[in-house]
């Protein structure tokens, strides 16, 4: 294909925003890159806690959250687009090859990530994914915007490490992922 041989992949990676982006929305952001391709990038902040915690957005849904170890985790600012709308990073489900919820982008090499209902039902009746991170809105690029950020010094990138969302104290994130760069 014209143009694409140049093409880079940044699905399963780390966006580290730069000391000194201007954009307060993303700065000392850490985004995790759903996807990546030809029609742009689709991420998740996973470093930006909102005042709700996890048993607050449930009570919202009207679901009962009896996993005491979720109960109080934060919700997260994914980003600017659809904050209305909750996304639901987690480890893969071990299936029979089925898709374990019914809206599931896998992410190559990675994590999944849930948008439908029923990963927040699995999640309330005990069962569901061991290890989350739920965000309100997303962060999304258009078509070479993404690569056009980068190229302006706006963003570092290295592949993600699962342990950064889901062990790494919020507080200590930005410099975790800086530190899988060796910085």
């Amino acid at each position: 294909m014209p143009g694409m041989a140049g093409r880079i992949d940044l699905t399963n990676q780390f966006l580290i925003a730069m000391p000194g982006m201007g954009d307060d929305t993303f700065a000392r952001s850490v985004v995790y890159l759903c996807e990546h391709n030809e029609r742009g990038a689709l991420g998740l902040v996973i470093n930006k806690p909102i005042d709700i915690k996890l048993k607050n957005l449930f009570e919202k849904v009207e679901l009962a959250l009896d996993r005491e170890e979720l109960a109080e985790q934060p919700v997260f600012f994914g980003g600017p687009v659809q904050t209305e709308r909750g996304f639901v990073l987690h480890e893969k489900q071990a299936t029979d090859g089925a898709a374990a919820y019914s809206s599931t982008m896998s992410v190559p090499g990675g994590l999944d990530m849930t948008t439908s209902r029923d990963v927040l039902e699995a999640l309330a009746s005990g069962a569901g994914p061991k290890k989350v991170l739920v965000t309100l809105g997303y962060s999304g690029w258009q078509a070479g915007q993404l690569e056009d950020e980068i190229g302006r010094n706006g963003w570092l990138t290295v592949d993600a490490d699962p342990a950064v969302i889901f062990d790494t104290p919020i507080e200590k994130r930005y410099q975790r992922a800086l530190s899988l760069l060796g910085i």
